[in-house]
């Protein structure tokens, strides 16, 4: 467990909120461990909604580029808590309920695909870096965002890496509601109480219908963690990361 991610009830919904703000809430090993946790005990909580909340400025900056410069120098593992966290997603049965404010970098925007109802900020901004940085999009997103919003969008998205703001995000269909950044937390808590209050096996039985063959997405996290960690001992990647680190300097 970590206090960088805190798990709280209330009622039938679960709150998993990245609290590392100072770092932009990248995520170490240990806040996906944790998060996964909290996916993962939900149904014995007897929780009916899950909402994934980030801090008031920013909502994810990705995977915490210690973590990815440590993978790469022994041997290229995506990680064993990414991948918990990622399966844990794509294997979670309850409604997923989203609120975003500020940047969602990397994983901060792949892990909103698995996501039901997303609040995103006016000012909120999309963004996978993955191909720049010598890597591969992650999350089962290779699979899910062309299904969400078209190859072209995907492509432009996760490979070409250009940024989508609220407004180009929710005409995508990555995200449902734009709202204030002063009400967005408000507006996605009240969308896990509607949710809540529906018939619980009704919801669970049409979300199933709706999402498909799991082992479908749950084999491509796999597969993109195979070719994940390729890239990251890849030529391109390793000049990628010293370019990046360079410059941060």
């Amino acid at each position: 467990m970590t206090d960088l991610v805190t798990v709280t009830d209330d009622g039938p919904v679960r709150t998993i909120r990245m609290n590392r703000p100072e770092k932009k809430n990248a995520l170490t090993m240990a806040m996906y461990d944790t998060m996964a946790e909290g996916i993962e005990t939900a149904p014995a909580a007897d929780i009916r909604c899950l909402l994934i909340g980030g801090a008031p400025t920013v909502f994810c900056a990705g995977n915490d580029i210690g973590d990815f410069l440590q993978a790469a120098m022994s041997g290229g593992a995506l990680g064993v808590p990414i991948l918990r966290f990622l399966k844990a997603l794509a294997r979670c049965e309850m409604p997923l309920v989203a609120a975003v404010q500020g940047n969602a970098v990397g994983v901060g925007t792949t892990m909103l695909m698995h996501c039901d109802h997303i609040v995103a900020s006016t000012e909120a901004k999309f963004s996978t870096p993955f191909v720049s940085l010598g890597l591969v999009p992650e999350a089962a997103s290779s699979l899910i965002a062309a299904r969400l919003m078209g190859h072209a969008r995907a492509f432009s998205l996760l490979v070409m890496g250009k940024p989508l703001n609220a407004d180009e995000a929710k005409a995508a269909g990555l995200i449902n509601v734009i709202a204030a950044p002063d009400t967005v937390e408000a507006d996605a808590m009240k969308a896990a109480r509607h949710i809540s209050a529906l018939p619980p096996q009704a919801v669970l039985a049409s979300r199933r219908l709706m999402r498909g063959v799991l082992d479908e997405i749950v084999a491509r996290v796999d597969e993109e963690a195979e070719e994940f960690k390729a890239r990251l001992q890849s030529a391109e990647a390793q000049a990628a990361f010293t370019a990046f680190m360079t410059r941060k300097r």
